[in-house]
């Protein structure tokens, strides 16, 4: 193995730890927490979580094993199904992203009837739709024989080995990342971008009635009138922050590989073997922000994580107390003796 060979197996080892810790804290918070359950978004944070998991426990570590091996893990039956699935988990995973921004439209925009216009019912069929359309372009694939191990991504994936097939793969592949990557990140613009506006007037709101009790407060400490604005400016920032982390982690992820497979459709650009690793690593980072981006950072899963420790804590603090007592009781029965 090359020293390229052996940082990208040790990034895909990285890859495959954090994931694995950081969704499963997501999925223990879940179970953990009634309020989390209750809420519509969940089901699209629990669809995305076992998305990630079952991409970290399966696609990832093949790819491993073809960045050591520097060939297909398994046969050929076993690489069909590992490329079925990652093109399906892949493709769901995007939509869970594009239908969690349309819950947060729905409920930034339309407050007032966000529980009448998104109710589990809503949530469950969106979720069968993200289902139905991420499963059929596998089906197609694996219909056509175009799944199988790619060596320039060191991955089982879409691929087509006949040459006299190549414009219809062509087409194919082109109509499946705009079905999947283009339309989500469509659909992540244009609600984040409604949200940040509706946002944007909200603080406009708060801080026309800011100044205006700072202009009646002739008495205020200057410190305080300091920490005003502060929080003003911060205000105005948070927003915009949280979603450009949304929308820019979802292009940082997820659009050098898709560019790389269309640009390697072309034959005009030669691609490196070890760019086409990394971009495959980049997608697969993505299973590692998003328990953070959605969920873990937020202040619902932050609560639930401390009463979970506190929980622990005060059971191992019973239990020391108890041991302490039973040894001193054994002691004085030891004097006594």
């Amino acid at each position: 193995m090359s020293i390229w060979e052996v940082i990208l197996a040790f990034l895909v080892v990285v890859l495959i730890l954090v994931s694995l810790l950081s969704n499963v804290l997501v999925l223990i918070c879940f179970l953990y927490s009634a309020d989390i359950r209750k809420q519509v978004p969940g089901l699209f944070i629990l669809n995305l979580t076992f998305s990630n998991l079952l991409m970290t426990v399966f696609n990832m570590p093949l790819t491993l094993a073809g960045i050591i091996y520097k060939n297909q893990p398994g046969g050929d039956q076993f690489c069909h199904m590992a490329g079925f699935l990652e093109t399906f988990l892949t493709t769901n995973s995007m939509l869970s992203m594009a239908a969690l921004s349309i819950d947060r439209w729905i409920a930034v925009v339309f407050p007032l009837s966000y529980h009448s216009k998104m109710r589990y019912k809503d949530a469950a069929l969106i979720l069968s739709y993200t289902w139905l359309h991420s499963v059929s372009f596998p089906i197609v694939a694996a219909s056509l024989s175009w799944v199988g191990f790619h060596h320039l991504y060191a991955s089982c994936t879409l691929c087509n080995k006949r040459s006299e097939e190549r414009t219809q793969f062509v087409i194919f592949t082109g109509i499946f990342h705009i079905l999947s990557f283009l339309l989500s990140l469509i659909v992540l613009c244009f609600t984040y971008l409604k949200v940040l506006k509706v946002a944007r007037f909200h603080c406009k709101r708060i801080d026309v009635i800011t100044m205006q009790t700072l202009v009646l407060l002739v008495d205020i400490h200057p410190s305080v009138r300091e920490r005003c604005l502060e929080e003003q400016k911060r205000r105005r920032q948070r927003a915009t922050k949280k979603i450009s982390t949304f929308i820019g982690t979802f292009i940082l992820c997820f659009a050098p590989y898709v560019i790389t497979r269309l640009v390697e459709l072309s034959s005009v650009v030669p691609i490196s073997s070890h760019w086409g690793v990394i971009s495959k690593c980049l997608a697969y980072s993505k299973a590692v922000s998003d328990p953070f981006v959605y969920s873990l950072l937020r202040h619902q899963y932050k609560k639930t994580w401390k009463d979970i420790i506190n929980k622990i804590l005060k059971r191992s603090s019973i239990n020391s107390s108890a041991l302490t007592s039973e040894s001193h009781n054994q002691n004085i029965l030891q004097m006594t003796e």
